[in-house]
């Protein structure tokens, strides 16, 4: 059920991954676009935790299987469909859209796996960046970050803060034990529903025999309102797949089991 990222040394989206510097990219810009084609065909993207409130409302959030899992966005039911977005990456209905999403073609990321010191990267196969002839200069004239620099800098610092909450928000749910291997069944009058496998989520009957005193911890630090956001989420992937039907492309009977491969 979801899409593998191009190359699976590099996250989702990036072909490629630079660090910035004044020396090589001092005449480099960067332009804003109203198309996000890097996000055409990915039904799934991963999400923050402080992103769950918003998401909540127009996506399904799941996690990804494994031992290390991760909350996703579900944009489509099966992998290469999002039905949200446009072949030319035109978001065809207004929808949050993830910060994952919105930072691209930058990121943090370690030059050196003996250091902890991230460096803002990006990614040069874009057309979002580069020497090109329109757009906000990356270095000004003293080699110095531009605005536009320093902001995208303190986005992907506020991602990473964001990472960390959300690592250890799911490290709360796997200390508890409440991930359970998810299945979604769509029935559509036909034989056998659509069934979807692949995922986690987080199980009701377990989160009812947590006791008092974490559900009130969790009650003031905000966890339960994220873990409920998520579960009331689920409800919408009858409207995600209602949504794929009307576009056709819905897969056939046979082939309509999807898994979430993250």
């Amino acid at each position: 059920m979801a899409s593998a990222p191009q190359n699976p040394a590099l996250p989702l989206f990036y072909r490629d991954l630079i660090p910035l510097n004044s020396q090589q990219h001092a005449t480099w810009k960067t332009r804003s676009t109203d198309k996000a084609t890097w996000l055409a065909g990915i039904n799934s993207v991963p999400l923050t935790v402080e992103e769950f409130p918003q998401a909540q409302r127009n996506f399904p959030i799941i996690f990804t299987a494994g031992e290390n899992p991760i909350p996703l966005v579900l944009m489509g039911m099966n992998e290469g469909v999002n039905v949200f977005v446009d072949e030319d990456g035109s978001v065809n209905t207004p929808v949050y859209i993830p910060a994952y999403v919105r930072r691209y073609p930058f990121m943090l990321a370690k030059l050196r796996q003996d250091s902890d010191e991230l460096s803002l990267c990006v990614d040069p196969t874009s057309d979002l960046v580069g020497e090109i002839e329109d757009g906000e200069a990356l270095f000004n004239a003293e080699a110095q970050p531009t605005e536009a620099t320093t902001n995208m800098l303190k986005f992907c610092e506020n991602f990473e803060i964001a990472g960390t909450k959300t690592a250890q928000f799911m490290a709360e749910l796997q200390k508890h034990k409440l991930l359970m291997d998810g299945e979604l069944n769509i029935d559509v009058g036909q034989p056998q529903p659509f069934n979807y496998r692949g995922f986690q989520m987080v199980d009701e009957s377990k989160l009812r025999e947590v006791r008092g005193d974490v559900l009130r911890q969790w009650n003031q630090n905000g966890m339960l309102a994220l873990i409920y956001a998520h579960l009331f989420s689920l409800e919408l992937v009858r409207d995600i797949f209602g949504r794929q039907a009307s576009q056709g492309k819905v897969p056939n009977l046979a082939a309509a089991t999807g898994e979430v491969n993250a």
